[in-house]
């Protein structure tokens, strides 16, 4: 272990232990763009395939972080609706990383319920049914809830949402009229695909970009932001606490 690392591992273990003592805010849904896993990988000479399974292999220590800080939801957005139109052999490669993380995922051995969210419809028949059947054996684990955001777009899932209400209603024989006379905010809130969970405190983005770039429109309009500078496969421990001790010092207003 060089100086580096060690003079790292110090400072984290200060940091961590700052957080406890403050008894600092955490926030209880935390969502996250893991972004940045091919530039990460042109950075260090290595493949895309690389890049995608190194950002992989980061997803497990990010859930264990969040255990330990108490957060009860994470949102990962592995694969948006743009990125279907990738090259045919990099999305083809993509998609069976994910499918693997999610299957790994959802092994009894770990803490997490898994609830697979977008448009899987747009999704190969083969790729949709493998992540519902791995995330179907994982509900009432202790561990945090993880929104596996895949094939999503903040406003395809808005656009999914008014016509599920619209489709709700039209089965229970209401008029458009009488739909638009109740329409409100609560209940285009009642078919999202976070139905029933808490609004994301805090968003991360890795790799530098401060923008949402689509991710939960809906449901970020009190969010806090932390836009961090490391690729997603470089995103440490550190960065997770500096995050945490960003949005504690923030003066949440909810838009007053």
């Amino acid at each position: 272990m060089g100086l580096r690392d060690l003079v790292y591992g110090a400072y984290e273990r200060r940091l961590a232990s700052s957080l406890q003592r403050s008894g600092a805010p955490v926030p209880r849904h935390v969502g996250v763009i893991l972004d940045g896993n091919r530039r990460w990988a042109r950075s260090v000479g290595a493949s895309s395939h690389e890049g995608h399974q190194r950002g992989a292999d980061k997803i497990v220590d990010l859930l264990q972080w969040c255990d330990e800080a108490g957060v009860e939801v994470v949102t990962l957005w592995l694969l948006s609706t743009d990125n279907l139109a990738r090259p045919e052999a990099e999305l083809a490669t993509l998609l069976r990383i994910i499918e693997n993380v999610v299957i790994d995922l959802a092994r009894p051995e770990n803490r997490w319920t898994l609830n697979v969210v977008g448009a899987l419809d747009l999704l190969p028949a083969d790729t949709s049914r493998t992540l519902k059947e791995a995330a179907e054996g994982t509900g009432g684990r202790p561990g945090v809830l993880v929104n596996v955001a895949i094939c999503y777009g903040g406003r395809r899932e808005i656009a999914d949402a008014v016509r599920s209400m619209l489709q709700a209603h039209a089965a229970a024989g209401t008029s458009l009229e009488e739909v638009a006379e109740l329409l409100d905010v609560e209940h285009i809130a009642e078919h999202l695909y976070t139905r029933g969970q808490p609004d994301p405190d805090l968003v991360i983005r890795t790799s530098g970009e401060q923008r949402l770039g689509g991710f939960l429109l809906w449901q970020s309009a009190h969010s806090e932001f932390y836009f961090c500078d490391a690729y997603w496969p470089d995103f440490r421990h550190v960065d997770f606490l500096r995050a945490l001790r960003a949005y504690a010092a923030r003066q949440r207003r909810f838009g007053a």
